[in-house]
């Protein structure tokens, strides 16, 4: 056999398996199927700078193809479009067992539970069982006094994820009021011997450090939000900038802070000493910007920053980046780069607000 017929013979082998490697692969991957429960960006990759090829709409019935990350879900719409989505329970709720990510799910989750048992907990009183670590998610429905449920995960301070006796997993609050924990939970590090600690008493319960995780947590788990300016602060389907903020601290803080982005600045001077250096801002840090006047930093160069007016703000991820939220165009709440850019001309100052 010459040399030219058997690389014709190898290159149609190859063909063929490629061929059936392509027709096989959906069969594995449509293992997970999954409801849109709020409309969400569907992206032609894992980022929120990627490309929107549409927002897909509450109600809508998709395929997780697999989780790409802690942030991201791969999924097929119904008319067999491929594209990325927030792995968020704010929107999308889950069943089944996605391939490729070692994770399944009876309920909407996005922590990546396994099949390991948790610590034991017991009901102490009735208690909201939601579909995400957030007192504005849905309700499952209310668990009653004496149900006994398993202790998954405590995503922070005031949640802990639950799975019930009849396989719906789902988030209760924290505190002892509310439900009794005993034996290890996965993911924790922690020993519960009795109560678990309570979901109030404000951040005087975990260090700075840690605090601050969470609250960051929290932000990334609302990747992708539509933008809306003048945003309802009751519900957290769209945000603007100030509206974005106030959540994420009071949802990973337990801190409330003021609703508009003017008051916020305020605040964080009133709580200690800000830095007008963005380079020398901490990873938590919350930043405030004036108007936008053009990309170059010449447009900047006659104003007065110690009497310009706070226009946007958001929250320091370190590594020059911010998370934020300013327009519907960026596709909602997004990670943005600092250094060489408008923020970077526009920023009056920064601090803690903890």
């Amino acid at each position: 056999m010459n040399h030219s017929m058997k690389s014709k013979i190898v290159t149609a082998a190859l063909s063929a398996t490629l061929l059936l490697g392509a027709f096989s692969a959906p069969a594995a991957l449509a293992a997970q199927s999954a409801e849109v429960v709020a409309g969400v960006n569907m992206r032609t990759s894992p980022s929120t700078s990627a490309n929107v090829i549409r927002t897909l709409k509450k109600g809508e019935d998709i395929t997780i193809v697999k989780k790409v990350n802690d942030y991201w879900y791969q999924v097929k719409d119904k008319s067999g479009k491929t594209g990325y989505i927030s792995t968020s329970s704010k929107y999308v709720s889950v069943s089944g067992s996605s391939s490729g990510s070692g994770s399944s799910s009876s309920s909407n989750s996005n922590s990546g539970i396994t099949s390991n048992d948790g610590a034991a907990g017991v009901i102490q009183g009735s208690v909201s069982f939601r579909k995400g670590a957030s007192t504005s998610s849905d309700r499952i429905r209310y668990m009653k006094k004496g149900e006994k449920v398993t202790v998954l995960s405590k995503p922070n301070s005031y949640w802990y994820q639950v799975k019930d006796s009849s396989g719906v997993t789902g988030y209760v609050s924290s505190s002892s009021s509310y439900i009794k924990v005993t034996g290890t939970i996965p993911n924790s590090g922690s020993s519960n011997s009795g109560n678990s600690g309570s979901s109030s008493g404000g951040t005087g319960q975990q260090s700075s450090s840690k605090t601050i995780e969470n609250i960051i947590k929290v932000g990334m788990s609302y990747l992708g939000t539509p933008y809306e300016y003048g945003s309802d602060r009751n519900t957290t389907t769209t945000f603007d900038c100030s509206d974005f903020v106030r959540q994420i601290f009071k949802e990973g803080a337990g801190v409330t802070l003021p609703a508009d982005s003017r008051k916020q600045g305020q605040y964080v001077k009133d709580n200690g000493v800000v830095q007008k250096d963005w380079t020398k801002l901490k990873r938590g840090d919350l930043m405030f910007f004036m108007s936008y006047k053009g990309s170059k930093a010449s447009a900047y160069s006659g104003v007065n920053k110690n009497t310009a007016t706070i226009t946007h703000d958001g929250i320091y991820l370190g590594d020059g980046k911010i998370l934020h939220t300013y327009s519907k165009e960026s596709g909602g709440v997004t990670i943005s780069n600092i250094k060489g850019t408008h923020w970077e001309h526009r920023f009056l100052f920064g601090g803690s607000a903890l």
